[in-house]
């Protein structure tokens, strides 16, 4: 359920957005308040996705209730003033009605938040998906299919059109590049030290120097790896040295 409210000092036209908001089964009203402190106070408590707010309202306007809040919920102004609507508008609002509007013009309002969650609703599944990227790796050995978690890798070797990866349990190979396997890792805990090498930063032992302006990273397994200048730029970003 889409939690909501209503704060508006009008109550013929808060009965009005009751009555048009009936006709959306997925919305929950928790509540009908007349004034921002009362507003301020319910959104508080029951943290609701969108608001029906009036601008002109006793003690304090809808404006000045929203900035007292970190985090507003959506909102949909319900005013008889058409001068605030820019104001409105700047301050992110879905839609704006002025009153009087009809239940058509009332549902292109939800029709925009509607809209605009479920664009939220894609880019959180694309963030879980990106997520789920950076947590795992999969490999087909032989005729199976093995999953990595990548925490599980020690580090990265560039090998012509393949990257090895090193594990505890052993060498496995994936066809694709180490800029877009460096792009799919979690930059804060895998770091591109060299051009052919990436590395797990929970294994790293220790830095040694190497030749001129080159380190050789030393694993907990007993690996090498050679750091070249950018790469140990990175590493100190990184591991704020």
């Amino acid at each position: 359920m889409i939690k909501t409210l209503i704060i508006d000092d009008e109550p013929l036209a808060a009965s009005i957005v009751q009555e048009f908001l009936a006709n959306f089964p997925q919305f929950e009203l928790v509540g009908v308040y007349q004034n921002g402190f009362q507003g301020l106070k319910a959104i508080q408590e029951h943290n609701p996705d969108l608001i029906f707010l009036d601008v002109q309202m006793p003690k304090i306007t809808g404006f000045e209730m929203l900035e007292l809040l970190d985090e507003p919920p959506a909102v949909i102004f319900t005013t008889a003033f058409d001068q605030y609507a820019l104001k409105a508008f700047d301050a992110m609002a879905i839609d704006y009605l002025l009153k009087p509007f009809s239940q058509e013009r009332f549902n292109q309002a939800i029709d925009k938040f509607l809209a605009q969650q479920a664009g939220a609703d894609e880019s959180t599944q694309k963030l879980n998906e990106l997520a789920e990227k950076r947590n795992r790796l999969v490999v087909r050995v032989k005729n199976e299919i093995k999953i990595i978690p990548t925490h599980e890798a020690i580090f990265f070797e560039a090998e012509d059109d393949y990257i090895a990866i090193h594990t505890a349990s052993g060498k496995y190979l994936k066809k694709m590049t180490m800029k877009s396997l460096e792009e799919a890792l979690d930059p804060s805990k895998f770091v591109r030290v060299h051009r052919s090498y990436l590395i797990n930063l929970n294994e790293i032992t220790k830095i040694e120097p190497y030749e001129r302006d080159n380190y050789l990273v030393l694993l907990r397994g007993g690996e090498k790896v050679p750091v070249s200048k950018t790469g140990y730029s990175r590493l100190r970003q990184v591991l704020g040295l």
